[in-house]
């Protein structure tokens, strides 16, 4: 059983984006704008310098940054995850001892990624960070962006058992390891999924929530979604906002508008919203002006826009 109380982490936790200005410079008031966009919808939490927030582009200091804003700016008013994973289990010890300090609530740790340990070095990796910290651990297994492959739904089990991880981010297409965890650890855990391809079968299947870089724009619809689902227990009425949500995700995964990351399209949106989308770092960048057109034409086809 978990040593911590897990109340507080169910629901819609937006992996939250950081802004850049033009030269690629941190913008933390824009950043802090757009969290607090974020938060008036009803969010339950906030994941900050996770995969959307780019956390790979940012030096620790930035990171560490972000963290302070995030806890002066929404510290007991809601959970605030930090993503304090690096490949180093040293570097990602001192990561999350600093968030801990600065008033982190839970840290979100990836699996180790460039490097490739082997497994037994990877459960060690979680078991000595546990052994230096004093916040709930959130497991981020993302296979697909990391060199180790996915733990399994009992080895996640052991490290919640052994009081090592709390929480789990499954990031990826299937849902078979929500209902597999939800099964063997789902009443001492915490289960988020972390993809946006079958958000609505992860509620269904057990899912305690949803983490994902989508929620930068399709909070409130999700919020929506996750009421009827989980707390309603309404899968049908659950249906119908998916469909609503999945125009967003299909502007990804069928790139409609031609070569561009998720972040770039999110950051489109909020521009054609009339809000400060930002800057990612390079090399990802911002959609062009035929790209603009095309997703204010998306967006128009499936009443995201006016």
């Amino acid at each position: 059983m978990s040593s911590y109380d897990l109340t507080p982490y169910r629901g819609i936790f937006p992996a939250a984006m950081t802004f850049f200005d033009a030269a690629g410079d941190l913008d933390t008031s824009a950043t802090l704008d757009h969290w607090h966009w974020l938060v008036d919808q009803g969010v339950h939490g906030l994941v900050v310098a996770g995969t959307s927030g780019e956390f790979i582009a940012l030096t620790i200091e930035e990171r560490l940054q972000l963290f302070r804003l995030a806890a002066e700016n929404f510290g007991g008013k809601l959970p605030i995850i930090a993503g304090t994973g690096h490949s180093s289990t040293k570097l990602t010890i001192e990561i999350s001892q600093q968030a801990q300090n600065i008033g982190a609530d839970a840290l979100i740790v990836i699996l180790p990624y460039y490097s490739r340990p082997p497994m037994e070095s990877v459960l060690s990796h979680y078991r000595s960070l546990r052994q230096q910290t004093d916040r709930p651990v959130m497991l981020y297994n993302n296979p697909a962006n990391t060199a180790c492959p996915a733990l399994s739904a009992p080895q996640i089990a052991r490290l919640v058992e052994e009081d090592v991880v709390h929480m789990v981010k499954s990031t990826m297409e299937s849902v078979v390891p929500v209902h597999d965890l939800s099964l063997l650890a789902g009443d001492s855990m915490r289960i988020f999924y972390g993809s946006f391809l079958a958000a609505l079968e992860s509620f269904a299947a057990g899912a305690d929530g949803w983490i994902s870089g989508v929620l930068n724009v399709a909070a409130g619809r999700a919020i929506e979604m996750y009421r009827a689902v989980v707390e309603e227990n309404d899968v049908r009425k659950g249906r119908e906002i998916w469909k609503q949500i999945l125009p967003i995700v299909h502007l990804y995964t069928y790139q409609k508008l031609g070569p561009a990351a998720d972040i770039p399209i999110y950051r489109g949106m909020l521009r054609l919203w009339g809000r400060n989308g930002g800057y990612s770092r390079e090399p990802f960048s911002a959609l062009n002006e035929p790209q603009l057109e095309r997703l204010a034409d998306e967006l128009r086809t499936a009443s995201w826009l006016r």
